[in-house]
């Protein structure tokens, strides 16, 4: 644990549980997606995946909330920055064979970026 002000470890806590919930948003897709026959199994059963999914979150999580390390936070802001590429690409230039609607691109690239707020607000707020 960091020695950081109560308002700069009010603001790791708020980053943790945004992570978290954008987490269980998700798992809670993939296994929408995994009941309705949309998730490829070329890489491995899915099942494998959506639990390892839970625990790379809890993980992240348990990181934020209890480590409050200003780079932790900066790493994971940067690579929910390497899912807006695809986000926007399916908001704002669907393929023609894709079934899944703009619409749920558009959503998950708003709560990617809230959370990229949140994590930013951990990592470099004083």
């Amino acid at each position: 644990m960091s020695d950081w002000p109560a308002a700069r470890e009010a603001k790791f806590r708020q980053a943790a549980f945004v992570y978290l919930h954008v987490a269980i948003l998700y798992e809670a897709t993939a296994f929408a997606m995994l009941r309705a026959g949309l998730l490829p199994s070329r890489l491995g059963a899915p099942w494998i995946w959506l639990v390892a999914g839970a625990a790379v979150a809890a993980l992240i999580f348990v990181g934020l909330y209890r480590w409050r390390n200003v780079w932790f936070a900066r790493i994971i802001w940067g690579v929910h920055g390497l899912r807006l590429p695809t986000l926007i690409g399916g908001a704002f230039f669907p393929a023609q064979d894709v079934i899944t609607p703009p619409a749920f691109y558009i959503t998950a690239m708003v709560v990617v970026v809230i959370n990229m707020w949140m994590l930013a607000r951990a990592g470099w707020d004083l």
